[in-house]
Formats: C-alpha cells, structure tokens, sequence
C-alpha cells in the first residue's frame, strides 16, 4: 500500500467509478481534480475515522500535558519553533499566548469534532509572525496615526 494520495480526474470517477475506487486500495486518499470547483479528497469511512481519532489522542495527550505537567509551557515553548519555525518572529509575548491559545483551540476543536477553528488560528498567527518579519509593515501598522476613523461598518452589511 503506497503512503502518497493517487489523484484522477472528477470525471474518472463518473465514468470509470468501480476502477477508480478501486484505487483506495493502493491509496488511503484520492484526491479529485474537478475543473469547476473545489478539488475533493476521498477516503474510506474507516480512514476517516483512524484520521480523526489519532488526531483526537494527540489533541488531548497535548491538552492534558500543558494542564498537568509542571514546565510543560516552557517546553511547549521550546518545541513550537521546530513545527512552526514562522514563531521566532512573534515577540516573547505572543509565542506564550499562542501557545495557550493553540492548545485550548484544539481541545475545543476536538470536542466538537470540526477542526476549521484551528486551522483559522494557525493561519491568523503566522500572518502576525509575517508582520512581526518586517520591520517597515510592522511600523506601518502600528503606527499612531492620531486620528479616529470612526467605527467600522459590519463587513456582513456590504452589499
């Protein structure tokens, strides 16, 4: 069994769905290239479910180390740069409270079984390492520029 995903055409597998699908058997996905939308990963209901549940023992092995052992933020905060290495740039502040956030966001996540909140987290902090990287965006934002612009229009009110 190969651990690369196959990939095939949507129309493959409306119109060859038996050969296609069989492909899961050399493949744990498929991803699906559709020409008019989102490309699609299938896998099999058990996959799925293995997927899920190892990321669920990691989530809550993390969770329970960060509650309980003594140090363990420290060493949270010591590892987070080998798996995010775009952290060296927030400032010692922002790498703790990412850190706290993170591991309450995943367990939150994970309890809910949708894990869209957490990938939303990830991808929010590494923009705020970006500006944190450079250090004339960082001024620019910033910046006090004295003014009150006023308040902000509900972005859900834009027609």
């Amino acid at each position: 069994m190969s651990t690369e995903n196959a990939a095939v055409n949507f129309s493959e597998l409306v119109n060859k769905n038996k050969q296609t699908l069989a492909r899961l058997q050399e493949s744990p996905r498929l991803l699906l290239h559709r020409r008019d939308g989102e490309d699609l990963v299938l896998t099999t209901a058990a996959r799925a479910e293995q997927d899920q549940t190892v990321v669920s023992a990691a989530t809550r092995m993390l969770a329970a180390m960060a509650r309980r052992e003594p140090g363990s933020t420290e060493l949270l905060l010591v590892i987070l740069p080998d798996a995010f290495p775009w952290v060296r740039f927030l400032p010692e502040p922002d790498l703790h409270a990412f850190a706290v956030e993170l591991v309450d966001t995943m367990r939150a996540a994970d309890s809910i079984g949708n894990s869209a909140s957490v990938a939303q987290l990830l991808v929010a902090w590494q923009h705020t390492a970006e500006v944190h990287s450079d250090p004339e965006l960082l001024a620019a934002l910033t910046k006090d520029h004295g003014e009150d612009y006023g308040p902000v229009r509900d972005p859900r009110d834009v027609a």
